[in-house]
């Protein structure tokens, strides 16, 4: 139902639509299309009023693996004013996604690592198979979780945040649910109706007091203003900017373990 070429589309005729991750190949990475489509896609099915709900999945073996390999190359090469602009699509689409009225519900599985746990914070519930892993990865490469930093916090709390939030660990659904990260981990087999019972009840209520309940928790929460981004993005250009992201970014990509990395 749309010419996008990274998502996959499909809306039933109750007014849900299935918006899917749809590179495969590449593991759902996050890159500069797939930004800028879910952004418009939050803009203009999220916000109309036929719309009752949204569910986010990915194709293939995973949910979504973070950032795109060749995206990570292009800020490599870039000065840090492209680098400062590229944060700020990928800070506009987490906030479109966050924003709009239409109820998103994530349905992960297979792996969420670094930016696609910012996408699972952006959700109003997000679930995933069991065998899910997740981890914000970014300290690995020497970067920060900077621009889904407010969601995750947001939807963690910092307290729990801290657990993960540096450590780049890998952690399974059962804690992400014990994070709040996770409504609730099921067994693969069961994820499609664990997604359709948090469906139901949206067809039951009124979407325009859905939409409007939905800001009113979001103006209750943590403060997410334009000064909360700004930061976020000027941090994470200062980040690029240390010979510690040249060296982490440069092994990532050669394949090599940097510097820091000890046994195992």
């Amino acid at each position: 139902m749309s010419d996008y070429e990274t998502l996959e589309i499909r809306q039933d005729d109750r007014g849900v639509a299935h918006v899917a991750l749809n590179l495969p190949d590449k593991r759902n990475a996050l890159n500069a299309a797939m930004i800028a489509e879910l952004t418009d896609m939050a803009r203009s099915l999220g916000a109309a009023e036929e719309t009752r709900a949204i569910v986010l999945s990915g194709r293939g073996k995973v949910f979504c693996a973070g950032a795109d390999l060749g995206w990570m190359q292009a800020q490599i090469e870039a000065d840090r004013e492209t680098r400062m602009a590229e944060a700020r699509k990928l800070a506009e689409m987490l906030g479109a996604l966050n924003e709009m009225p239409t109820p998103l519900i994530g349905r992960l599985h297979g792996g969420a690592f670094g930016g696609a746990v910012g996408l699972a914070c952006v959700c109003d519930v997000a679930l995933a198979a069991e065998g899910t892993r997740l981890a914000l990865t970014e300290t690995r490469l020497g970067l920060i979780p900077a621009t889904i930093g407010p969601y995750v916090i947001a939807r963690m709390g910092e307290g729990r945040a801290r657990r993960v939030f540096m450590s780049a660990r890998v952690f399974g659904a059962a804690e992400a649910v014990d994070l709040g990260i996770l409504a609730r981990a099921v067994p693969e087999a069961g994820l499609d109706a664990a997604v359709e019972a948090e469906i139901a009840p949206y067809l039951s209520v009124a979407p325009g007091a859905v939409g409007r309940a939905k800001a009113l928790a979001r103006a209750l929460g943590p403060r997410i203003d334009a000064g909360v981004i700004d930061e976020t993005i000027r941090r994470l250009a200062d980040t690029w900017e240390t010979e510690e992201a040249a060296h982490g970014i440069d092994a990532f990509l050669g394949k090599r373990p940097a510097r820091w990395v000890q046994g195992g």
